[in-house]
Parts: structure tokens; C-alpha cells; sequence
């Protein structure tokens, strides 16, 4: 999706600098990136020079900038991207945004969590669901400023699976594979029903496991598919 962004011609509804953004992120920035796995400091402040050209923005080669406010001006202002991800938080309108920051209390029991595990825990504990499947999806860890950052270290998922985070998408069952109806988010962190896992069943299986384990006051909300 992005090497999209970096091939498509300019407009004439373009900044007069999307051209030279265009090329200095696809020659300096992008391929560099993806052959060393490095960046030269001085391409990047090539690319905050540009930045702070467009009207909204400044302080980009003298501030500390929120990802979110870079890559706004960038997609947005320059590069003119539609939102890659559509957010729905419970019975409230789908939200657009270009990526998703990762916001969760600390949790002591976790040593080093995975990138699966800290979006799906994000995603539950602020009752989120993707309204589509993201064409591409663009994840900040969970941090505050340079300074302090949640966990020491964090285990990159080379894969995500966000099937269990898509609305009015069948799911399935955790114990028997069946067709899942009920989802319990409290229930997310039990370690005695399929751990690290979010915790959804049938019907049948939702009985069950609320027998067997006590869990009649949590409240399983019924799936919409």
C-alpha cells in the first residue's frame, strides 16, 4: 500500500514539494531502509525541513514530535493518503486514522510481551474493533516521551492475526472450534482458558465455562456477525 504512495504521480492538486518528498523518502529513506535496515540522520532532517513547509506544522527540526502529528502532516498534508484504519469503539461512529497507538495499564505479570498480545490487550481493554481489515496497519508501542517507555523490551509478532478484532466477523469457538457467539473481555488475562488467547464461545461452551469455573459474574457480550 505505501510503495503505492511512493510510485503515484503528482497531481495538480499536490503541494509543489510532493515531488521532492516523494523521492527523498523512496531513494533516501524507504530503500536504505529496507537494504541496511539504517537511516542517515541528515535524510531525516531533510525530510522535517519539508515538513515544516506546510502551514500546520512546526518545530519539526527544533521539537520532539508525537508520531501521530508527523504522520498526520505527512499522509495528510503532503502525500494526501486516505486513513488506513477505521476504528469503531462501542455503539459510537467509525474513526479514520493513518495508525494506531497502543494504550494499556502496566501489567506486572507480563515480562516481554508480544506485539500480538499488547494490541489485542489495547483493543479489549478499550472495547475497539477494526471496522474493516486494514489495507495496512501502523502500531506505536505504548510509551510517553523520550523518557519513559512501559516495557524494557518487547517481542516483535512477524505476523499479526486480527481476525478476533474485526466486527461482525464469525469467530471461533476456543474450547471446541464451533462457531463463537459470546466474547468476555474481562476474561482476557485467566490463564486457565486458553491463555494469552481472547476468550470467546459457543453457547454450549460459554455454559460450560461459566460452570466450571466460576466465571458467572463476568459478563459475556453476545458477537454480532
Amino acid at each position: 500500500v505505501l510503495d503505492t504512495v511512493l510510485l503515484r504521480p503528482k497531481e495538480k492538486n499536490d503541494v509543489e514539494y510532493y515531488s521532492e518528498t516523494q523521492e527523498l523518502l523512496r531513494t533516501e529513506i524507504v530503500n536504505p531502509l529496507r537494504i541496511y535496515g539504517y537511516v542517515c540522520a541528515t535524510k531525516v532532517m531533510k525530510l522535517r525541513k519539508i515538513l515544516e513547509k506546510v502551514e500546520a506544522a512546526s518545530g519539526f527540526t527544533s521539537e520532539e514530535k508525537d508520531p501521530e502529528e508527523f504522520l498526520n502532516i505527512l499522509f495528510h498534508h503532503i502525500l494526501r493518503v486516505e486513513p488506513l484504519l477505521k476504528i469503531r469503539s462501542a455503539g459510537q461512529k467509525v474513526q479514520d486514522c493513518y495508525f494506531y497507538q497502543i494504550f494499556m495499564d502496566k501489567n506486572e505479570k507480563v515480562g516481554v510481551p508480544t506485539i500480538q498480545q499488547l494490541l489485542e490487550w489495547s483493543f479489549i481493554n478499550s472495547n475497539l474493533k477494526f471496522a474493516e481489515a486494514p489495507s495496512c496497519l501502523i502500531i506505536q508501542m505504548p510509551r510517553f516521551g523520550k523518557d519513559f517507555k512501559m516495557f524494557n523490551k518487547i517481542f516483535p509478532s512477524l505476523e499479526l492475526n486480527i481476525t478476533d478484532l474485526l466486527e461482525d466477523t464469525p469467530r471461533q469457538c476456543r474450547i471446541c472450534g464451533g462457531l463463537a457467539v459470546y466474547e468476555c473481555r474481562e476474561c482476557y488475562e485467566d490463564s486457565d482458558i486458553s491463555s494469552g488467547k481472547i476468550k470467546q464461545f459457543c453457547k454450549t461452551c460459554n455454559t460450560q465455562v461459566i460452570f466450571f469455573f466460576s466465571l458467572s459474574f463476568r459478563n459475556a457480550l453476545k458477537i454480532s456477525f
